[in-house]
Protein backbone atom coordinates (compact mmCIF):
# COMPACT_ATOMS: atom_id res chain seq x y z
CA UNK A 1 0.00 0.00 0.00
CA UNK A 2 1.51 3.46 -0.54
CA UNK A 3 1.44 5.22 2.58
CA UNK A 4 0.79 8.77 0.67
CA UNK A 5 -2.52 7.90 -0.55
CA UNK A 6 -5.21 8.16 1.76
CA UNK A 7 -8.92 8.93 1.67
CA UNK A 8 -10.50 10.37 4.92
CA UNK A 9 -14.51 8.93 5.22
CA UNK A 10 -16.91 11.78 6.67
CA UNK A 11 -20.58 12.51 7.50
CA UNK A 12 -22.69 14.46 5.08
CA UNK A 13 -26.10 15.14 5.45
CA UNK A 14 -27.28 17.01 2.17
CA UNK A 15 -31.37 17.01 1.52
CA UNK A 16 -32.03 15.11 4.64
CA UNK A 17 -30.07 12.16 3.36
CA UNK A 18 -27.34 10.50 4.98
CA UNK A 19 -24.23 10.48 3.08
CA UNK A 20 -20.49 8.76 2.30
CA UNK A 21 -18.00 11.70 2.05
CA UNK A 22 -14.65 10.96 0.41
CA UNK A 23 -11.83 13.35 1.14
CA UNK A 24 -8.73 13.13 -0.48
CA UNK A 25 -5.60 15.08 -2.34
CA UNK A 26 -6.27 14.93 -5.85
CA UNK A 27 -4.65 11.84 -7.58
CA UNK A 28 -4.88 9.79 -11.25
CA UNK A 29 -5.02 6.61 -9.39
CA UNK A 30 -7.81 7.75 -6.70
CA UNK A 31 -9.89 9.81 -9.56
CA UNK A 32 -9.81 6.84 -11.70
CA UNK A 33 -10.89 4.37 -9.10
CA UNK A 34 -13.10 6.47 -7.24
CA UNK A 35 -15.88 6.73 -10.55
CA UNK A 36 -15.95 3.14 -10.18
CA UNK A 37 -18.85 3.83 -6.66
CA UNK A 38 -22.06 3.97 -7.34
CA UNK A 39 -24.38 7.01 -7.64
CA UNK A 40 -21.10 9.24 -6.98
CA UNK A 41 -21.58 13.18 -6.54
CA UNK A 42 -19.34 15.77 -6.13
CA UNK A 43 -20.45 18.50 -3.79
CA UNK A 44 -19.32 21.70 -3.86
CA UNK A 45 -20.17 23.12 -0.50
CA UNK A 46 -17.68 20.40 0.99
CA UNK A 47 -15.63 19.83 -1.23
CA UNK A 48 -15.85 16.32 -1.82
CA UNK A 49 -16.89 13.15 -3.47
CA UNK A 50 -20.15 11.18 -2.17
CA UNK A 51 -22.09 8.45 -2.05
CA UNK A 52 -25.33 6.96 -0.32
CA UNK A 53 -24.30 6.00 3.28
CA UNK A 54 -25.01 2.26 3.02
CA UNK A 55 -23.13 -0.96 5.08
CA UNK A 56 -22.87 -2.02 0.99
CA UNK A 57 -21.29 0.65 -0.22
CA UNK A 58 -19.07 0.95 2.84
CA UNK A 59 -17.27 -2.77 2.25
CA UNK A 60 -17.45 -0.93 -1.18
CA UNK A 61 -14.67 1.63 -0.63
CA UNK A 62 -12.72 -0.50 1.68
CA UNK A 63 -12.58 -3.33 -1.25
CA UNK A 64 -12.52 -0.92 -3.80
CA UNK A 65 -9.06 0.72 -2.58
CA UNK A 66 -7.67 -1.93 -0.67
CA UNK A 67 -3.74 -2.50 -1.63
CA UNK A 68 -4.12 1.20 -3.16
CA UNK A 69 -5.06 3.84 -0.37
CA UNK A 70 -5.54 4.05 3.38
CA UNK A 71 -9.25 4.35 4.15
CA UNK A 72 -8.89 6.48 7.25
CA UNK A 73 -12.24 5.76 9.53
CA UNK A 74 -11.25 7.62 12.29
CA UNK A 75 -14.27 10.43 11.72
CA UNK A 76 -16.67 7.83 10.40
CA UNK A 77 -16.99 4.96 13.02
CA UNK A 78 -18.36 5.68 16.54
CA UNK A 79 -15.65 5.30 19.20
CA UNK A 80 -17.34 6.30 23.09
CA UNK A 81 -15.86 7.27 25.84
CA UNK A 82 -19.21 8.53 27.09
CA UNK A 83 -19.89 7.75 30.83
CA UNK A 84 -23.02 5.99 32.14
CA UNK A 85 -24.52 6.17 35.46
CA UNK A 86 -26.94 3.15 36.50
CA UNK A 87 -29.74 5.54 38.12
CA UNK A 88 -33.72 6.28 37.23
CA UNK A 89 -34.04 8.01 34.19
CA UNK A 90 -36.50 10.79 35.24
CA UNK A 91 -37.44 13.45 32.92
CA UNK A 92 -40.42 14.57 34.43
CA UNK A 93 -39.05 18.06 35.26
CA UNK A 94 -39.23 18.17 31.38
CA UNK A 95 -42.84 17.47 31.01
CA UNK A 96 -44.38 20.03 33.54
CA UNK A 97 -42.42 22.49 32.19
CA UNK A 98 -43.93 26.22 31.58
CA UNK A 99 -42.93 27.34 28.02
CA UNK A 100 -43.81 30.36 25.26
CA UNK A 101 -45.61 29.28 22.50
CA UNK A 102 -43.14 29.15 19.48
CA UNK A 103 -40.36 27.94 21.75
CA UNK A 104 -38.93 24.27 19.96
CA UNK A 105 -38.65 22.04 22.48
CA UNK A 106 -35.76 19.00 22.46
CA UNK A 107 -36.83 16.73 19.84
CA UNK A 108 -38.49 13.26 21.27
CA UNK A 109 -35.89 10.78 19.38
CA UNK A 110 -33.12 12.93 21.70
CA UNK A 111 -34.48 11.76 25.21
CA UNK A 112 -35.18 8.65 23.48
CA UNK A 113 -31.52 7.97 22.98
CA UNK A 114 -29.84 9.81 26.29
CA UNK A 115 -32.24 7.15 28.12
CA UNK A 116 -31.15 4.42 25.81
CA UNK A 117 -27.70 5.24 26.74
CA UNK A 118 -28.58 5.70 29.99
CA UNK A 119 -27.47 9.26 30.94
CA UNK A 120 -27.14 10.70 34.56
CA UNK A 121 -30.03 13.01 35.12
CA UNK A 122 -27.99 16.12 35.45
CA UNK A 123 -26.49 15.34 32.16
CA UNK A 124 -29.73 15.50 30.24
CA UNK A 125 -30.73 18.17 31.91
CA UNK A 126 -27.81 20.00 30.84
CA UNK A 127 -27.72 18.66 27.20
CA UNK A 128 -31.83 19.48 26.76
CA UNK A 129 -31.01 23.24 28.13
CA UNK A 130 -28.11 23.94 25.94
CA UNK A 131 -29.79 22.05 22.73
CA UNK A 132 -33.02 23.34 23.24
CA UNK A 133 -31.03 27.36 23.58
CA UNK A 134 -29.38 26.13 19.89
CA UNK A 135 -32.56 25.25 18.04
CA UNK A 136 -34.14 28.36 19.83
CA UNK A 137 -31.02 30.60 17.76
CA UNK A 138 -32.18 29.09 14.27
CA UNK A 139 -36.15 29.13 15.23
CA UNK A 140 -36.62 29.30 11.67
CA UNK A 141 -35.07 26.93 10.37
CA UNK A 142 -35.21 22.85 10.41
CA UNK A 143 -32.70 21.80 12.58
CA UNK A 144 -31.38 18.31 10.40
CA UNK A 145 -30.39 21.16 7.32
CA UNK A 146 -28.16 22.94 9.85
CA UNK A 147 -24.38 22.65 9.07
CA UNK A 148 -21.20 23.01 10.63
CA UNK A 149 -20.92 26.46 9.67
CA UNK A 150 -24.20 27.27 11.34
CA UNK A 151 -22.70 25.66 14.17
CA UNK A 152 -19.44 27.94 14.45
CA UNK A 153 -21.99 30.79 14.21
CA UNK A 154 -23.56 30.27 16.77
CA UNK A 155 -20.84 29.11 19.19
CA UNK A 156 -18.96 32.63 18.06
CA UNK A 157 -22.48 33.97 19.60
CA UNK A 158 -21.81 32.41 22.79
CA UNK A 159 -18.65 33.88 22.83
CA UNK A 160 -19.39 37.09 22.52
CA UNK A 161 -22.28 36.49 25.31
CA UNK A 162 -19.07 36.08 27.51
CA UNK A 163 -20.27 32.06 27.88
CA UNK A 164 -17.71 29.98 30.14
CA UNK A 165 -15.36 27.76 28.45
CA UNK A 166 -17.27 25.25 30.16
CA UNK A 167 -20.78 26.05 29.10
CA UNK A 168 -20.02 26.45 25.36
CA UNK A 169 -18.09 22.99 25.71
CA UNK A 170 -21.27 21.95 26.79
CA UNK A 171 -23.33 23.31 23.95
CA UNK A 172 -20.94 21.71 21.72
CA UNK A 173 -21.80 18.10 23.31
CA UNK A 174 -25.14 18.72 23.13
CA UNK A 175 -25.22 19.52 19.54
CA UNK A 176 -22.75 16.59 18.76
CA UNK A 177 -25.15 14.62 20.29
CA UNK A 178 -27.99 15.16 17.81
CA UNK A 179 -26.32 14.89 14.66
CA UNK A 180 -23.78 12.53 15.56
CA UNK A 181 -25.45 10.05 17.81
CA UNK A 182 -29.11 10.96 17.63
CA UNK A 183 -28.97 10.62 13.88
CA UNK A 184 -26.22 7.93 14.22
CA UNK A 185 -23.38 9.85 11.99
CA UNK A 186 -20.55 9.75 14.36
CA UNK A 187 -17.61 12.45 14.01
CA UNK A 188 -19.55 13.98 11.94
CA UNK A 189 -18.93 17.67 13.45
CA UNK A 190 -14.99 16.41 14.72
CA UNK A 191 -13.85 19.52 13.22
CA UNK A 192 -15.96 21.95 15.10
CA UNK A 193 -13.46 24.19 16.87
CA UNK A 194 -13.58 24.50 21.00
CA UNK A 195 -12.45 26.88 23.68
CA UNK A 196 -9.13 26.19 25.02
CA UNK A 197 -9.85 24.14 28.34
CA UNK A 198 -9.42 26.53 31.51
CA UNK A 199 -7.17 24.99 34.17
CA UNK A 200 -8.59 25.77 37.66
CA UNK A 201 -6.92 24.37 40.32
CA UNK A 202 -9.63 23.01 42.99
CA UNK A 203 -10.37 24.83 45.89
CA UNK A 204 -8.81 22.67 49.24
CA UNK A 205 -9.52 23.21 52.61
CA UNK A 206 -7.07 23.10 55.78
CA UNK A 207 -8.01 19.49 57.73
CA UNK A 208 -9.01 22.43 60.66
CA UNK A 209 -11.18 23.63 58.71
CA UNK A 210 -12.75 20.66 58.02
CA UNK A 211 -13.18 19.99 61.60
CA UNK A 212 -14.84 23.13 62.18
CA UNK A 213 -17.30 22.52 59.29
CA UNK A 214 -18.47 19.00 60.79
CA UNK A 215 -18.34 20.23 64.43
CA UNK A 216 -20.81 22.87 63.04
CA UNK A 217 -23.44 20.13 61.68
CA UNK A 218 -27.20 20.60 62.86
CA UNK A 219 -27.46 17.14 64.11
CA UNK A 220 -26.31 13.60 63.58
CA UNK A 221 -27.44 13.01 60.45
CA UNK A 222 -25.65 16.20 58.65
CA UNK A 223 -22.57 15.21 60.63
CA UNK A 224 -22.59 12.06 58.87
CA UNK A 225 -23.33 13.52 55.68
CA UNK A 226 -20.33 15.58 56.00
CA UNK A 227 -18.11 13.60 57.45
CA UNK A 228 -18.49 10.74 54.61
CA UNK A 229 -18.32 13.13 51.53
CA UNK A 230 -14.73 14.27 52.95
CA UNK A 231 -13.77 11.11 54.42
CA UNK A 232 -14.57 8.82 52.06
CA UNK A 233 -13.86 11.09 48.93
CA UNK A 234 -17.34 10.37 47.81
CA UNK A 235 -18.88 12.56 44.61
CA UNK A 236 -22.48 13.82 46.15
CA UNK A 237 -24.27 11.60 44.20
CA UNK A 238 -22.15 8.49 45.10
CA UNK A 239 -23.16 9.35 49.07
CA UNK A 240 -27.12 9.53 47.46
CA UNK A 241 -26.67 6.32 46.45
CA UNK A 242 -25.34 4.52 49.27
CA UNK A 243 -27.09 2.00 50.86
CA UNK A 244 -26.44 0.74 54.92
CA UNK A 245 -25.23 -2.62 53.19
CA UNK A 246 -22.42 -0.42 51.51
CA UNK A 247 -20.90 -0.03 54.69
CA UNK A 248 -18.76 -2.72 55.40
CA UNK A 249 -17.08 -2.23 58.69
CA UNK A 250 -15.29 -5.46 58.80
CA UNK A 251 -12.89 -4.51 55.95
CA UNK A 252 -13.64 -0.59 57.06
CA UNK A 253 -14.19 0.24 53.72
CA UNK A 254 -17.29 1.36 51.71
CA UNK A 255 -18.59 0.09 48.66
CA UNK A 256 -19.37 2.70 45.55
CA UNK A 257 -21.82 1.01 43.14
CA UNK A 258 -22.53 2.11 39.87
CA UNK A 259 -20.74 5.55 40.14
CA UNK A 260 -19.03 7.73 37.36
CA UNK A 261 -18.59 5.12 34.21
CA UNK A 262 -21.24 3.18 35.77
CA UNK A 263 -18.39 0.96 38.06
CA UNK A 264 -17.83 0.18 41.42
CA UNK A 265 -15.12 1.13 43.38
CA UNK A 266 -14.16 0.70 47.39
CA UNK A 267 -12.86 3.34 49.01
CA UNK A 268 -11.85 4.56 52.87
CA UNK A 269 -14.29 4.14 55.99
CA UNK A 270 -13.43 6.24 58.95
CA UNK A 271 -13.36 4.88 62.43
CA UNK A 272 -15.00 8.15 63.92
CA UNK A 273 -17.34 7.90 61.56
CA UNK A 274 -18.44 4.64 61.26
CA UNK A 275 -19.14 5.67 65.29
CA UNK A 276 -21.15 8.44 64.71
CA UNK A 277 -23.10 6.40 61.77
CA UNK A 278 -23.77 3.53 64.18
CA UNK A 279 -25.82 5.99 66.42
CA UNK A 280 -27.21 8.02 63.06
CA UNK A 281 -28.37 4.07 62.20
CA UNK A 282 -30.21 3.52 65.66
CA UNK A 283 -31.95 6.82 65.25
CA UNK A 284 -33.03 7.37 62.14
CA UNK A 285 -33.31 3.64 60.71
CA UNK A 286 -33.20 4.10 56.99
CA UNK A 287 -34.95 1.15 54.58
CA UNK A 288 -33.48 1.61 51.17
CA UNK A 289 -30.95 4.33 51.17
CA UNK A 290 -28.34 5.36 54.13
CA UNK A 291 -29.84 8.79 53.51
CA UNK A 292 -33.35 8.84 52.94
CA UNK A 293 -36.07 12.34 52.95
CA UNK A 294 -38.54 13.00 55.43
CA UNK A 295 -41.09 10.91 53.48
CA UNK A 296 -38.69 8.05 52.37
CA UNK A 297 -36.52 7.44 49.06
CA UNK A 298 -32.96 8.95 47.91
CA UNK A 299 -32.10 11.99 50.09
CA UNK A 300 -32.51 15.58 48.14
CA UNK A 301 -29.34 16.48 46.17
CA UNK A 302 -29.94 20.08 46.66
CA UNK A 303 -30.21 19.78 50.25
CA UNK A 304 -26.66 17.82 50.53
CA UNK A 305 -25.43 20.98 48.86
CA UNK A 306 -26.96 23.32 51.79
CA UNK A 307 -25.79 21.29 54.29
CA UNK A 308 -22.10 21.42 52.96
CA UNK A 309 -22.30 25.23 52.29
CA UNK A 310 -24.27 26.70 55.06
CA UNK A 311 -22.46 24.51 57.74
CA UNK A 312 -19.35 26.31 55.74
CA UNK A 313 -20.48 29.50 56.22
CA UNK A 314 -21.48 28.91 60.51
CA UNK A 315 -18.03 27.85 60.63
CA UNK A 316 -16.50 30.99 59.74
CA UNK A 317 -15.35 29.07 56.11
CA UNK A 318 -14.73 32.08 53.66
CA UNK A 319 -14.68 30.35 50.47
CA UNK A 320 -17.84 28.97 48.86
CA UNK A 321 -17.66 25.50 50.07
CA UNK A 322 -19.67 22.47 47.76
CA UNK A 323 -19.40 18.87 48.50
CA UNK A 324 -16.96 18.50 45.47
CA UNK A 325 -14.52 20.75 47.88
CA UNK A 326 -14.53 17.95 50.70
CA UNK A 327 -13.47 15.60 47.56
CA UNK A 328 -10.91 17.48 46.72
CA UNK A 329 -9.75 18.12 50.27
CA UNK A 330 -9.73 14.78 51.02
CA UNK A 331 -8.01 13.72 48.00
CA UNK A 332 -4.67 16.48 48.74
CA UNK A 333 -4.61 15.33 52.38
CA UNK A 334 -3.61 11.85 50.78
CA UNK A 335 -1.26 13.39 49.03
CA UNK A 336 0.19 15.53 51.44
CA UNK A 337 0.37 12.64 54.02
CA UNK A 338 2.45 10.13 51.67
CA UNK A 339 0.25 8.60 49.99
CA UNK A 340 0.93 7.29 46.88
CA UNK A 341 -0.46 8.79 44.09
CA UNK A 342 -2.03 5.47 41.90
CA UNK A 343 -3.81 4.46 45.24
CA UNK A 344 -5.79 7.99 45.40
CA UNK A 345 -6.59 7.56 41.81
CA UNK A 346 -8.62 4.15 43.09
CA UNK A 347 -10.22 5.91 45.66
CA UNK A 348 -11.34 8.29 43.90
CA UNK A 349 -12.49 6.32 41.01
CA UNK A 350 -10.82 8.42 38.51
CA UNK A 351 -10.13 6.62 34.77
CA UNK A 352 -7.04 8.45 33.94
CA UNK A 353 -4.01 9.30 36.19
CA UNK A 354 -4.04 12.72 34.78
CA UNK A 355 -6.97 13.41 36.40
CA UNK A 356 -5.44 12.83 39.71
CA UNK A 357 -2.36 14.39 38.84
CA UNK A 358 -4.18 17.99 39.60
CA UNK A 359 -4.11 17.13 43.47
CA UNK A 360 -0.10 17.50 42.91
CA UNK A 361 -0.48 21.45 41.93
CA UNK A 362 -2.49 22.18 45.13
CA UNK A 363 -0.56 19.77 48.13
CA UNK A 364 1.48 22.08 50.17
CA UNK A 365 4.36 19.09 51.90
CA UNK A 366 6.26 19.76 49.19
CA UNK A 367 6.95 23.53 49.63
CA UNK A 368 7.44 23.03 53.24
CA UNK A 369 11.01 22.02 52.58
CA UNK A 370 11.91 25.60 50.55
CA UNK A 371 13.06 27.96 51.94
CA UNK A 372 11.43 31.55 51.07
CA UNK A 373 13.95 33.88 49.63
CA UNK A 374 12.68 36.83 52.13
CA UNK A 375 13.26 34.40 55.01
CA UNK A 376 17.14 33.80 54.23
Amino acid sequence: MELNKHITLKHLFIDKEKLIGLQFYSDKVLNSLIKELPKLNWSKEFNMYYIPNTPQNISRIFSLFKGVAWVNGKYFFQKTRSKKLDEEFNIQWYRKRDLPKEYKKCPEKYFQKLELKRYANNTVKTYVSCFEKFINYYKNNDIDDLNENDIRQYIQSLIQSNHSNSYINQAINSIKFYYEVVLGMPNRFYSIERPRKERKLPIVLSKEDILKIIKNTNNLKHKCIVGLLYSAGLRRSELLNLKPQDIESKRMVIKVKGAKGNKDRYTLLSKNILKDLRLYFKDYRPKEYLFEGANGGKYNANSVYKIVSNTALKAGIHVKVSPHVLRHSFATHLLESGTDLRYIQILLGHNSSKTTEIYTHVATNNFNSIKNPLDL
